[in-house]
């Protein structure tokens, strides 16, 4: 059996400091800028709005503020002259320069995963001109006995108030991932923990890139030959959000360097579903309270079902995408030191505590 302990000198710092997650986000780094010398292809912010660089270094401040700021009124009681004193005491307790640096680290190490992530999932209809989706359909038509998988659940849940449900599931979605990395770097105080999660993620984008790229789909909702199934459906965010992202593609595949943003549609694995796999996983491997392990399955359930509902996936999108997820749950695991042997486990090691 392998020794439990963290290990020590280089191994240990890449184990503890996120330094398989940089090295994810370097080869995709490396990856996106060759994909655009090659290709002659632009390397873009994938959020042009508030650029990424921005907005979640702020999501991980307020993060702070919320882990702070509560404590601070509870313990100076109303005593306003005490505040700064309180502040002070408060941010040398809980933010320590170790931990305000695995903080930047894991932020820094996730960002540039997510942004090479999302250049290179652009780049697919460039890269790789072959298109999966008929292969795809076929298969999950064999696997529900020649049913499409969407139109089934149609008819289970039917057209109406469902579509407005499952759109705000995926709505949910789409906050859960940065509002989880700032959970895991902010209120982590085993370190271990929050370095297998942000690894585990950086993983889920890059090896996630890598399947779009050798499997380029566009998902039911997109093809001719299933988008009329999805024409009952009622107006919903998830409509404008299809259109959008439609729109943006048609853009870049016309004028990559004139259209100014990223296409962001590609369907084989289901990182959506991958993700929260990933999510269930860590929160059960971690042992975080009973209530947070059933709403993560519970979610990642409902994730499932809206992403065949609303078209985004195909069956096989989704079963791809679970055996990502628990992958990389594995692999970061053996990267960050939370294993014994080759089992996954979390780390007991009274040094990497932070007092809560």
């Amino acid at each position: 059996m392998e020794d439990p302990r963290p290990h020590q000198g280089v191994r240990g710092a890449l184990e503890r400091n996120f330094g398989y997650a940089w090295a994810a986000g370097i080869a995709m780094a490396v990856a996106t800028v060759v994909f655009s010398v090659v290709a002659e292809l632009p390397i873009r912010d994938p959020d042009a709005f508030i650029p990424g660089y921005i907005r979640f270094p702020a999501i991980v401040f307020g993060a702070v503020l919320l882990d702070v700021v509560p404590r601070l009124v509870a313990r100076a009681r109303g005593r306003f002259s005490t505040y700064g004193d309180t502040f002070r005491e408060l941010m040398r307790e809980r933010w320590t320069r170790a931990h305000c640096l695995f903080a930047l680290g894991g932020v820094g190490a996730w960002y540039l995963t997510y942004a090479t992530f999302r250049n290179l999932k652009s780049f697919v209809p460039f890269v790789n001109t072959n298109n999966w989706d008929a292969e795809l359909r076929n298969i999950d038509q064999f696997l529900w006995f020649g049913h499409d998988p969407a139109v089934v659940l149609h008819n289970l849940f039917g057209t109406g108030w469902a579509a407005h449900f499952f759109s705000g599931v995926y709505f949910v979605w789409i906050g859960l991932v940065p509002i989880s990395i700032a959970i895991a770097l902010v209120w982590t105080r085993r370190t271990t923990a929050g370095s297998w999660y942000v690894t585990a993620v950086a993983f889920d984008w890059m090896l996630g890139s890598a399947v779009y790229l050798m499997v380029p789909s566009s998902g039911p909702v997109y093809t001719e030959a299933q988008r009329g199934q999805f024409e009952s459906l009622p107006h919903t965010y998830n409509t404008d959000l299809a259109e959008t992202l439609w729109e943006d593609r048609v853009a870049v595949v016309g004028d990559v360097f004139g259209s100014g943003t990223l296409q962001t549609i590609a369907a084989f694995p289901s990182l959506h579903v991958g993700i929260m796999v990933t999510i269930c996983l860590i929160v059960q491997y971690v042992g975080l309270a009973r209530w947070i392990q059933v709403i993560s399955w519970v979610f990642l359930g409902l994730t499932i079902l809206a992403t065949i509902y609303l078209g985004w996936h195909y069956f096989v999108d989704v079963i791809a995408g679970a055996a990502v997820g628990s992958f990389t749950v594995w692999i970061a695991a053996l990267a960050t030191g939370n294993h014994v042997g080759l089992r996954p486990k979390l780390s007991r090691d009274a040094e990497d505590l932070v007092d809560a």
